[in-house]
């Protein structure tokens, strides 16, 4: 193994205890702070007690239409026909009336920044059948994303004995949707917008987007047994923070809080590139149509680090001297390991960027003239 050592900035995947790093608890039943990229937990105050999330029940009413919308199983043009039951909707609504027609986009904007209720179960019949069918998708997405805090009763948020999910979950399905669907922020940046030409107005029920830098998202929810519910997102010199606030007793103490996490955040952490724009040295391939192949990264080198520590951060890359064809694209070909001060931190795999065939017997004798001809 041949060891090329480089001092680079980095930082590890870890998962901070709560207040571990400093956070002041806020004004709220329930917090959390979460890198979007790696999902690296920042801060956490009561991450995992069951509560009622009230609208911000919607963002996984919109990760499962933004999910069939990015997959094409549904479009954005595509008309949605209301029925009597979505349009029955009471709380936040965009008055819906039954057998109206409006497109998957319109309906988009509708939950996305006025919060509607008859708009998000206007989508989830069209998208399952009934809000029932649709729901049982959420349950199930929940349980992929490993939310097991969580049961969702309905796709609106309005309530129901039972309908509860934690900080820690809306902080997984909130990044989620942000992490794998980044076209929801056409929706949720909205500051201001209509409906039906201009006839119905909409204004964001998240006053951050205009008022908190960053700020890209994502939704609120107010109920009375819930209390002041947000989950806020803003990002910084390429770094996205989702902060979860459950259960504040008024909407200006629940802002304060997620602004507060958030720029707690942005002023104690930073995504750094471990390896920026730097090629790994290629590795000989023994016996292969081709002589070298190319080592790459398995994942991404941007990791999450403390400002504190920038300067602390080693990394180390071991790779093969040699490889034996057939060398299939994603084989092992070596790892870089991450440290800070001398503490392990965080090992990635390198592997090959492509595949490199066995030479045939055929091919051996075009390369040892070619050789030979190249010698003469």
């Amino acid at each position: 193994m041949k060891k090329i050592a480089a001092a680079l900035l980095a930082a590890s995947l870890l998962i901070l205890p709560a207040h571990a790093a400093g956070a002041n608890p806020v004004d709220a039943a329930a917090a959390v702070l979460m890198e979007k990229e790696t999902g690296t937990i920042l801060f956490e105050q009561n991450a995992h007690d069951k509560l009622e999330p009230a609208s911000v029940t919607k963002i996984m009413t919109l990760l499962l239409v933004m999910e069939a919308v990015d997959s094409g199983r549904l479009a954005a043009e595509d008309l949605v026909t209301v029925s009597a039951r979505a349009a029955s909707m009471g709380g936040s609504q965009v008055y819906l009336k039954e057998n109206e027609q409006m497109t998957v986009h319109d309906l988009l904007k509708a939950v996305a920044v006025a919060s509607g209720n008859d708009a998000s179960v206007a989508l989830a019949e069209h998208l399952a059948g009934s809000e029932d069918a649709f729901v049982a998708q959420m349950n199930q997405r929940a349980a992929e994303l490993g939310m097991a805090d969580t049961c969702f009763l309905n796709c609106t948020g309005l309530p129901a004995s039972g309908h509860l999910t934690s900080a820690h979950d809306i902080a997984l399905m909130s990044r989620e949707l942000i992490l794998n669907h980044p076209r929801i922020r056409d929706y949720t940046t909205i500051w201001m917008d209509s409906l039906r030409d201009g006839q119905f107005q909409l204004a964001n029920t998240n006053k951050l987007i205009r008022f908190y830098e960053g700020a890209t998202g994502l939704k609120t929810g107010f109920t009375d047994a819930a209390g002041y519910c947000m989950s806020a997102t803003a990002e910084r010199d390429g770094m996205e923070l989702i902060a979860v606030i459950l259960k504040s007793s008024t909407r200006d103490i629940r802002n304060e809080a997620a602004k507060s996490l958030l720029s707690y955040g942005f002023a104690n952490y930073t995504l750094m590139d471990v390896y920026p724009g730097q090629a790994l040295p290629p590795i000989d391939v023994l016996l292969g149509e081709r002589e070298q192949v190319q080592p790459v990264l398995a994942q991404s080198s941007r990791i999450l680090v403390d400002k504190s520590q920038v300067n602390a951060v080693t990394t180390q890359v071991s790779l093969c001297e040699d490889v034996e064809a057939p060398v299939e694209a994603g084989q092992k070909l070596g790892e870089m390991a991450v440290s800070i001060g001398g503490e392990p931190l965080q090992t990635i795999p390198i592997v090959a960027g492509e595949a490199v065939e066995r030479i045939t017997i055929p091919g051996i004798f075009s390369r040892l003239l070619r050789n030979l001809f190249m010698a003469g």
